[in-house]
C-alpha cells in the first residue's frame, strides 16, 4: 500500500518532521482507494497506448510520466502499446522514433505490445457481439451515418440495423475476406440512437481498409475502430487504471459498455486534463501541417514541441520531468505558461551545464599595450554549481572579441558596459578602458576597439580598490573557434496562436524571428572537442547544445533556452515607454 506522506524524489533520510506532505492528485486518492478496498487484488497496472502516427510531444511526456511514474510508485507495472488501428497514417518510423522517446525521458515499460497483436480476438469478440444481437453490419456511407445520427433531440435507425444474426455474420465474414471494396460497409455497435451521449448511438466497430499495416503486413482488410480496440487491449492485458485525457471522458460509456457487453475483465478508465501551453500548438495535425507545408525542419526541428524537438534544442528529461511534476494532474483544462517549462530547463542546467566564454556577435578589442605575440592562461571555473567539475584555463591574448552589445558609443542611462572612457572588467582577466573607435567608412558602424590594459588587475581585481559596474565576457581571436550558432524563439507570436482575426488560422501568428542563424561566432578553444548532445552555458547568454549537423571544425549550437537579462529587460521597457502616448 502506498504511504501518502512519500516523496520518491527524495530519501528518507532527508524527511523532517517540518516538512509539509505533498498534496495528492485525484488519480492517485482514486488508486489509494482502490488499495484500500483491495480492488484488482492491489495491483496497479497502467499502460502508455500511442497511436502511431506522429512524433510524440511535450503534452504525451506528461502522459508518459503520468502512467509510468504511478507504476513506479505503487510497485506496479506500466505497458508501451501502439494503438496501431489506421494503417493508412502509421509508420515504423513513428514506432521507432516513440521507442526512443519514452527511454530518453528515463522509462523503460514491462511490456511492448501492438494492438495489431490483439485482432484476431478482437475479431471472435465482435462475432460475439454479432451472434448476442449487440452488433450489425450496416451499409449507410459515411456522409449517412453522420446524418442519421441526428441531433440533441435523437437519431435515425440505420435500415439495416435489423439484419438478422445470420446475415450479419455472413456479410461480417465476407467483409474479412474481402470481398467488399473500401467504405461500402461497416460493423455497427447496436446500442441506442437517441443515447444523449452521440458515441452510444451506434458507433462504427470496423471499417473496410484494403491497406498494408507496418505491423501484420496484409493479413488484415477490416479495421477496428480505436474506441472498439481500446478498452478490449486493456482488458487483454490486465491493465488496472486505464488513464485517459479527457476527451475521452464521453468516451468512458462506451469503454464500458462493449467491456460488460462481452463481460470480460474491465479495467477503470480515468480522465485527467491534457497539457496547454502558451506560443504552442499541440494538435497532432496541426505538427503534421507545420512539418509538410515546410514551416518547420521537420519532426525534431528545435522550434518544435515533439520529444524529439526539445532533446534536439537541448532540453534535458530531467527537466521535462520535474515540470510534469510541478504542474500537477488536474480534471479541468487549463493553459500552462511556457516560462514554466523553461525555468525547470534553466534550474536543471545551471546544476549540470559547464560555463564557456563565447561571443555571438563579435567586435573586435586590440588592447595596444599589451604585448604583441604574448599569450597567457587564465583559471576559469567550470560550473559554479558544482565545485566537482574543476577549472580550465583560458588562452589570453592582444586581440580579442567582445559582444557588439556590450559596446555603446553613446552610453544611455543604466548601460554600464564598455563605452570610451570607461573602464570593465573582463571575466577571469584584467581591467580594460576602451580609448579609441574605429569605424566604417561607409556605413558608420563600430568594427573595431582600442583599449588599454592594467596589468595590476590581473585576475580581475584592483590593488587599489577602484571599482567596475561591469563584467563582461571575450574570446582570444587567436585561439577562437569559428562556430554557427541558431538562436530559437517561440514558434508563435502570441501566446494563443488561434487568436488571429476572421478568415485566418493559427499559422498567420508564425514567427518569422523564431529562427535566427548565426554564422561568425567565436567560442573559447575548449568547445573543439564537444560532442552533438553536449550541453552548455555560455556565460552571460543562455543554455546551448551541439546539434547533430556540426562537422569536425565546423561546430553548429542551438541555443536551448535563454539567461534572465536585466539590461534586456530595461531597454525593452524603455521601448515600450517611448511608443506610448
Amino acid at each position: 500500500m502506498s504511504d501518502k506522506s512519500k516523496d520518491p524524489d527524495k530519501p528518507a533520510s532527508e524527511k523532517t518532521s517540518k516538512e509539509p506532505v505533498p498534496a495528492r492528485h485525484f488519480i492517485q486518492e482514486i488508486i489509494d482507494e482502490d488499495q484500500k478496498s483491495g480492488k484488482f487484488g492491489g495491483r496497479v497496472h497502467t499502460r502508455f497506448p500511442p497511436e502511431p502516427n506522429g512524433y510524440l510531444h511535450i503534452g504525451h511526456a506528461k502522459s508518459i510520466c503520468l502512467n509510468f511514474g504511478l507504476a513506479a510508485e505503487y510497485g506496479g507495472k506500466c505497458n508501451l502499446r501502439f494503438d496501431d488501428t489506421n494503417p493508412v497514417k502509421e509508420d515504423i518510423e513513428y514506432i521507432n522514433s516513440i521507442m526512443e522517446d519514452v527511454r530518453w525521458l528515463g522509462f523503460q515499460w514491462d511490456g511492448l505490445y501492438y494492438a495489431s497483436d490483439y485482432f484476431e480476438q478482437l475479431y471472435q469478440w465482435a462475432e460475439q457481439l454479432i451472434q448476442a444481437g449487440k452488433a450489425y453490419v450496416c451499409d449507410l456511407t459515411p456522409e449517412q451515418v453522420a446524418e442519421y445520427r441526428g441531433d440533441l433531440k435523437g437519431g435515425k435507425e440505420s435500415p439495416y440495423r435489423n439484419r438478422s444474426i445470420e446475415e450479419n455474420l455472413d456479410l461480417f465474414r465476407r467483409m474479412k475476406a474481402g470481398e467488399f471494396p473500401d467504405g461500402s460497409r461497416t460493423l455497427r455497435a447496436k446500442i441506442d440512437m437517441n443515447s444523449p451521449n452521440f458515441n452510444l448511438r451506434d458507433p462504427v466497430m470496423y471499417r473496410i481498409l484494403h491497406a498494408e499495416h507496418p505491423h501484420v503486413g496484409n493479413k488484415w482488410c477490416i479495421y477496428p475502430m480505436y474506441d472498439w480496440a481500446h478498452g478490449q487491449s486493456d482488458s487483454i492485458e490486465g491493465i488496472t487504471h486505464s488513464i485517459c485525457t479527457l476527451e475521452f471522458e464521453n468516451h468512458r460509456p462506451l469503454y464500458d459498455w462493449f467491456l460488460d457487453a462481452l463481460g470480460i475483465y474491465h479495467p477503470q478508465q480515468i480522465e485527467f486534463a491534457r497539457l496547454n501551453l502558451t506560443y504552442t500548438v499541440l494538435s497532432k495535425r496541426r505538427l503534421i501541417e507545420l512539418v509538410t507545408e515546410g514551416h518547420v525542419n521537420g519532426w525534431d526541428d528545435p522550434r518544435m514541441p515533439t520529444i524529439a524537438g526539445i532533446r534536439r534544442r537541448g532540453y534535458t528529461p530531467e527537466a521535462i520531468r520535474q515540470f510534469c511534476k510541478e504542474i500537477g494532474v488536474a480534471k479541468f483544462n487549463s493553459v500552462i505558461d511556457i516560462g514554466r517549462l523553461e525555468n525547470c530547463v534553466r534550474d536543471d542546467l545551471n546544476r549540470r551545464a559547464p560555463r564557456v566564454l563565447g561571443v555571438l556577435r563579435p567586435l573586435k578589442v586590440i588592447i595596444d599595450n599589451y604585448p604583441e605575440g604574448q599569450v597567457e592562461e587564465f583559471t576559469a571555473v567550470n560550473n559554479p554549481e558544482d565545485a566537482s567539475a574543476g577549472t580550465r584555463k583560458v588562452p589570453f591574448s592582444r586581440v580579442l572579441y567582445i559582444e557588439q552589445e556590450d559596446f555603446r558609443e553613446n552610453p544611455p542611462k543604466d548601460y554600464f558596459r564598455l563605452a570610451p572612457g570607461r573602464e570593465v572588467r573582463l571575466r577571469y582577466a584584467y581591467f580594460i578602458k576602451c580609448v579609441g573607435v574605429t569605424k566604417d567608412d561607409k556605413t558608420g558602424d563600430v568594427i573595431e576597439l582600442h583599449c588599454t590594459y592594467d596589468p595590476a588587475t590581473r585576475g580581475g581585481n584592483a590593488p587599489d580598490n577602484r571599482k567596475v559596474k561591469a563584467t563582461i565576457h571575450w574570446v582570444s581571436a587567436a585561439h577562437a573557434l569559428k562556430a554557427e550558432v541558431r538562436l530559437y524563439d517561440y514558434l508563435f507570436t502570441k501566446p494563443d496562436p488561434d487568436d488571429v482575426p476572421e478568415g485566418q488560422d493559427y499559422k498567420a501568428n508564425l514567427n518569422p524571428q523564431s529562427l535566427v542563424t548565426l554564422t561568425d561566432c567565436r567560442l573559447e578553444p575548449s568547445l573543439a572537442m564537444a560532442k552533438p548532445g553536449d550541453r552548455f552555458q555560455f556565460e552571460r547568454l543562455g543554455y546551448f547544445c551541439v546539434d547533430p549537423d556540426s562537422k569536425p571544425g565546423a561546430p553548429v549550437f542551438n541555443r536551448t533556452v535563454t539567461l534572465r537579462d536585466t539590461w534586456a529587460k530595461i531597454e525593452s521597457a524603455r521601448k515600450m515607454q517611448e511608443r506610448s502616448p
